[in-house]
């Protein structure tokens, strides 16, 4: 409504100012002529009454007998110039040009125009320092409807009086569009407040829907049929949201027990996979008459049972619906431990590297395990058959209050597509495979306060570095 008003304004005014100009230029025109017509009435009544033959060469001493020329700009308030019919001048009531070095003349357009006009007259317009002046020309005849001269008049358009009126038409119209426009505004205000009302109404009620919890419904007296047409819509998706909450609620449950299986499989698996590559090592380096059988048999079954540990406390966190497996912290050599995790391995490319004696931290021992077991498994499946001096690299170096385990590989890589997907549940590349090794470890690395990222260019290799807080105050026993 505010901005109806203002346009209407705009035009008003915009339209007022072209019709007082226009109102103005048509007033100077038509004065013009009446001035022009009345001039021409008394110069044939004077042409009427004169002694003088009525010829061209005697207007000047017509004119000029008791001075009637001026007599005629007195009466009329005019300036008055006769020129011939070929533009030279015969006689003006200004005096100033008695005194001209040449005489003033017309120019022969001017005298061709009014020649041959239908009325025989000519209106010239010029604008002079910002000021329009209108210059009329027309042919003065004898008694025989002979031309004799060319009578001008200039006129100098005077709209002080239009633009006076303009300026109080303005401020009126200021005035009462400025009353309309408050008006307005405050009729806009309340009924823009009657409208909303019940919207606000609405717009609260639909702040608080939510999913999971039961939402009222609006009682509501509507405004208008509009707003009660919005209000049953919402009642409606009300009903529709709390049937879509229930069958989401069970479908929730689904999928979380689907999860889970998928985990607990997962968790069951990969132990498995190192408890097999145990038996094979045992298998094709058992020696009977190896001296150090016993020892080696011992690290064998340690390793055997920290997996069949593993896979225990799997299925005691599934009974339980805890998280898998339950978080035991504990003081551990993370050089002992990673270089545990790889003896099960029997590639003949992986290498362990550190500088480093002893480097503690807080930490599940069989996390841990599982940590580098899954790393190293996935560097060599990512290792092709025909790859060229195969390597996987694992370091443990200590930088600032953190200790860094590296595993770094010259497999196929990641593409850069793939990258952010990594450790998304799921999410897998391999034919084989649920997709939840990453994605696990990294959630059982952030538990420990610890980071897992990674660096990866395809066909070149892939790096992941693990970060753990060290201990620096151990506790000995």
């Amino acid at each position: 409504m505010i901005l109806l008003t203002v346009i209407s304004s705009i035009l008003i005014a915009s339209v007022s100012i072209y019709q007082f100009r226009n109102e103005a230029k048509d007033y100077h025109r038509e004065r013009l002529e009446r001035k022009e017509n009345a001039i021409k009435e008394h110069i044939n009544y004077i042409l009427n009454t004169t002694t003088y033959p009525l010829t061209t060469e005697n207007i000047p001493l017509i004119f000029s007998e008791r001075d009637k020329i001026h007599e005629l700009s007195d009466i009329h308030g005019m300036e008055i110039n006769f020129f011939n019919l070929e533009g030279k001048l015969l006689k003006s009531s200004k005096s100033s040009f008695a005194v001209d070095e040449e005489p003033k003349s017309i120019d022969i357009y001017i005298v061709r125009l009014v020649q041959s006009s239908m009325d025989k007259r000519y209106v010239e317009v010029k604008e002079i320092d910002g000021v329009k002046n209108l210059s009329s020309f027309s042919e003065i005849k004898d008694t025989q409807f002979k031309p004799l001269a060319i009578l001008n008049l200039p006129y100098i358009e005077d709209d002080g009086y239009y633009e006076r009126e303009l300026k109080k038409f303005m401020l009126r119209f200021g005035q009462v569009y400025s009353f309309m426009l408050i008006l307005s505004g405050l009729l806009a205000y309340f009924l823009s407040s009657f409208i909303t009302k019940s919207l606000k109404t609405i717009s609260d009620k639909l702040i608080k829907t939510q999913l999971t919890k039961n939402n009222e419904k609006i009682e509501l007296e509507a405004s208008s049929q509009e707003i009660e047409l919005l209000i049953e819509a919402y009642n409606s998706m009300v009903d529709k949201l709390e049937e879509s909450a229930v069958k989401l609620a069970q479908s929730e449950r689904e999928q979380a027990w689907r999860e889970m299986a998928k985990q607990v499989a997962h968790e069951i698996k990969n132990p498995l996979t190192p408890m097999r590559l145990t038996v094979q090592s045992f298998q094709r380096k058992f020696d009977v008459n190896d001296s150090n059988i016993t020892q080696k048999l011992d690290d064998y079954s340690k390793t055997l049972l920290q997996q069949i540990d593993t896979m225990n406390s799997v299925a005691s966190a599934f009974s339980n619906f805890a998280s898998m497996p339950a978080q035991q912290n504990e003081q551990i050599n993370l050089i002992n431990v990673v270089r545990l995790a790889l003896e099960i391995f029997n590639e003949n490319y992986i290498r362990f590297e550190t500088n480093e004696n002893e480097i503690f931290t807080n930490m599940d021992r069989t996390q841990l395990i599982r940590v580098i077991t899954n790393l190293v498994k996935n560097a060599t499946q990512s290792i092709q058959d025909n790859t060229i001096n195969p390597s996987i690299i694992v370091t443990v170096y200590k930088e600032n209050s953190n200790a860094i385990i590296t595993v770094k590989d010259n497999g196929i890589g990641i593409s850069e597509e793939n990258k952010p997907y990594v450790f998304e549940p799921k999410f897998t590349t391999k034919t084989s495979g649920m997709g939840l090794g990453l994605g696990i470890i990294k959630k059982i690395i952030e538990n420990y306060n610890g980071t897992i990222a990674f660096e990866s260019q395809p066909n070149v290799g892939t790096k992941f570095i693990v970060s753990f807080p060290i201990i620096t105050n151990v506790k000995t026993i």
